[in-house]
């Protein structure tokens, strides 16, 4: 049977249970999450590398990884499960809100500001903003629409512009004791050439007992 015949008979199912695969990295995993047995989910996968004529998986070591095509369909695919659905919600009324997925603290100190200009540019969209632990915010899932990440982004399929940088401190007690030399990894205060802390606490008290909390200065 031809690829381009295979195609046809392919189903959500089929993506679905690549995409449960592609999370789970794990076979079994994904089989339980979907309800199927192990074999019944390698050979749903079996069917769609061969409709596609790609090797989606990489079984060749203890851990199961996407291949670079399987990297590329998963956002596809994502994209086609999620259409799907919004296809057969005809019930819904309000509009489809945006879905903005971040890692954690949103945009920081600008998602008040965000979320007010939005509003008043944007009075029939909601923007709904979605918290999620993977390294895309829920793009290569397909659950988000746009995402607010930090750090680089090399997924295959995503498309980054950079918005604006922050600063990183790091908080250390105040007895710490600093290496020195060329290879000192992390930026120094211009004026100390200490490393930037914030809230340092207090040296031990002769007690031994932890010292009372002060406030940050």
């Amino acid at each position: 049977m031809s690829p381009a015949r295979t195609r046809r008979d392919l189903e959500l199912r089929h993506l679905r249970c690549f995409l449960a695969i592609a999370e789970e990295r794990n076979i079994t995993r994904a089989a339980a999450r979907l309800g199927l047995t192990q074999p019944a989910a390698s050979r749903t996968l079996a069917t769609l590398e061969a409709a596609l004529g790609v090797r989606l998986v990489d079984r060749s070591t203890h851990h199961l990884t996407l291949t670079p095509e399987g990297e590329t369909f998963r956002v596809r695919a994502a994209a086609a499960v999620t259409a799907f659905g919004d296809a057969l919600d005809v019930g819904r009324a309000e509009a489809r809100p945006l879905r903005l997925g971040h890692s954690w603290s949103a945009a920081g100190r600008f998602t008040t500001p965000l979320l007010r200009r939005w509003r008043r540019a944007h009075p029939d969209v909601p923007l709904e903003l979605l918290r999620h632990d993977d390294r895309t915010a829920g793009l290569a899932s397909g659950s988000t629409d746009a995402a607010l990440l930090r750090g680089p982004v090399d997924s295959p399929g995503l498309v980054a512009v950079t918005l604006f940088t922050e600063h990183r401190v790091a908080a250390v007690p105040r007895t710490a004791r600093w290496p020195t030399g060329p290879n000192w990894p992390w930026p120094t205060s211009p004026r100390t050439r200490s490393p930037s802390t914030r809230c340092p606490a207090p040296p031990p008290s002769p007690s031994g007992r932890p010292p009372p909390a002060r406030p940050a200065p």
